[in-house]
């Protein structure tokens, strides 16, 4: 996943100079944590793609009760991810 000084890899979508943001359909959405380990990225987009797919269940089937808990998830995932919350380039590293 390594990225090149201007923030892009040659592959997934366009970055910002800074590699802080991606760009799709020419708009700008917070890039994950490039300090995440793998493992642990991919660990954390698979629970969020699980809970994207669960709103949409919910949505189907009218269940607010159960869409409010998949968005939940959604949220939190995107916030370990760093897509969300403080940014990942504010944070104090240990």
């Amino acid at each position: 996943m390594g990225h090149g000084a201007d923030g892009n890899s040659g592959s997934g979508p366009e970055r910002t100079p800074d590699g802080r943001y991606i760009i799709v359909d020419g708009r700008r959405w917070r890039a994950s944590d490039p300090g995440l380990p793998e493992e642990r990225r991919q660990e954390l987009v698979d629970q969020l793609m699980a809970a994207r797919r669960d709103v949409g269940t919910a949505k189907r089937a009218g269940d607010a009760t159960a869409e409010r808990a998949a968005r939940d998830r959604v949220h939190e995932a995107k916030v370990a991810l760093g897509e969300r919350g403080t940014p990942w380039w504010e944070e104090p590293r240990s």
